[in-house]
Order: structure tokens, then sequence, then C-alpha cells
């Protein structure tokens, strides 16, 4: 029994596996899919652990239905990234009237299809459009469209930078409807915690007000932790707990614990 590992310096996320399923390179990272011993199938882009299939809706979940259900009436709402399909799918499951989804790399999507379909046929569905494309050059090209933005990204280092900075949420605060919300995830609270606090203060300097919170996602660094942005008068700590879909791991009971910090990272986010 082989293993594979993905290193946070001396620090490691690591699982069992039986083998390789797939291994390939797109025009813009290398895609792996192994078969764990225990938790399914498992997606790494350029050695970083996207998501293992039983417990990707600790993910997705997360990315999804805080900023969805602390929007008052979400119906236009776009995904930037998030090629496996699990945010699409989380999305559909609310009553909108269109998904957008922007993602870059065809072959992700693909991939991900043929040999673990976590989308549940979110593709198929008449309210998904599917973009393979630039995201950060959609949302340029946008203005008071979506009411939530949700940004399905690799981890805010090295090519996805960009999609972390003040200049691309400003774009997406522009792409926005008044009361719109964006959501980013933005790293583990421990071994990002330079990255995260750049988001979080890229975020507060775009938009009315924003938020920073974190979940423990297997398959991450835990605590993992998440990015939102506010235009216009909408309550955050408030959510629609009435309208929230059959799920696993988030609800409005634990909406309000996750905004709950560590005491040194409230501190340096009240200095970002």
């Amino acid at each position: 029994m082989s293993e594979f590992t993905e290193w946070y310096g001396d620090y490691g996320v690591s699982f069992r596996i039986k083998g390789k399923v797939f291994e390939g390179r797109s025009e813009f990272q290398r895609i792996e899919i192994y078969e764990t011993e225990r938790s399914g199938k498992m997606l790494v882009l350029d050695g970083a652990i996207q998501f293992v299939e039983a417990w990707e809706r600790t993910y997705h979940e997360i990315l999804v239905h805080p900023a969805m259900l602390a929007h008052p009436n979400p119906k236009n709402v776009l995904i930037i990234g998030g090629g496996d399909g699990g945010a699409l799918r989380e999305v559909l499951r609310h009553p909108i009237d269109k998904a957008t989804m922007v993602e870059i790399d065809r072959m992700v999507i693909d991939t991900v299809r043929e040999h673990v379909p976590i989308d549940e046929g979110a593709f198929e569905d008449t309210r998904t459009e599917l973009i393979i494309g630039d995201g950060i050059e959609h949302v340029k090209s946008r203005k008071n469209e979506y009411d939530v933005i949700i940004i399905d990204s690799t981890d805010p280092v090295g090519p996805a930078v960009s999609l972390f900075s003040e200049e691309f949420y400003g774009y997406c605060r522009d792409a926005l409807k008044d009361d719109g919300i964006v959501i980013t995830q933005a790293g583990g609270s421990y071994f990002h915690t330079k990255e995260f606090l750049s988001a979080y203060g890229n975020m507060k300097r775009a938009f009315v007000s924003a938020y920073g919170f974190a979940f423990p996602v297997i398959g991450y660094s835990p605590p993992w932790n998440f990015v939102v942005g506010l235009k216009g008068d909408v309550d955050f700590e408030r959510v629609r707990a009435e309208d929230s879909p059959d799920t696993k791991y988030y609800d409005a009971k634990r909406h309000m614990h996750m905004l709950y910090m560590p005491r040194y990272l409230r501190e340096e986010m009240e200095r970002a």
C-alpha cells in the first residue's frame, strides 16, 4: 500500500492509496486522480489535493451555502473555477434562475466527469451555462449582473494569486447587483496565514464589508479559511435557515460558529 502526501512545510496531509487512476497534463496544470484506500477517488492538481470523494462536501457545502443563504433572493449566480462541478451541484440545490460557470481548463471538467462525476448531472441542468475561459476577463466585462459570485480557485499561491487581488475583487464588486455577495476559499489558517490575511485585506478594501471564517475540510490543512465580500445592505451573520437544502455539514447553527476565528487571526484581521 502506497501513500500520497501533500506537504505544507514539514506538515503533511496524507492518504493511503490503492493506485493512480489517471495522470495527464493540460495546457495549464498536471492532473492526477488516485483511488484511496477508504475515501474514494482523489483529485490532485499540480501536486495539491483538490477533493477527496468521501469528504468533498466538507468543502463544497461551506463554499456555497453561507453566501446563498445570506443573500435575500439569489437568482443569478457566477462560479469562477470549480471544474470538478461540486460547487455547481450545490448552487443548483437552490431555486435559482441561472448558474454561469467560467472554468479555464476544459480538461479538468472532462477528466473528473469521466472518473469521479461528483457534479451529479449539474452540467446537464438547463439552468447551467458553462464557459471555458478566463474568469478575470469574464467579470471585467460584466456590470450589475450577478447576485452571488463564488470563486472556487486553486490556492492563493503561484498563478492563482491574481484571483485574490484587490483589483480582481473590485471587478467582482462591479459585476454584482446591489446587495450582492462574493465568496472565495482562502487557504489554511496556520500554513497560509499571510495569504489569507492578504485576501481578507483586499476584500475589505474592495467591498462595503468583509468576513473571514473557517471550517475543517478533510484533505486540506485544517482549519480551512474562506473570505466573503458584501455589496450593499447584506447581513452575513443572518441566514435564511428555513430555505437551506438538506446538507450534511453546513447549517444555520454552524454558520455563526464558523465566524469565530482563532484569537491571533482575529487580531491580525483587524489590522489587515
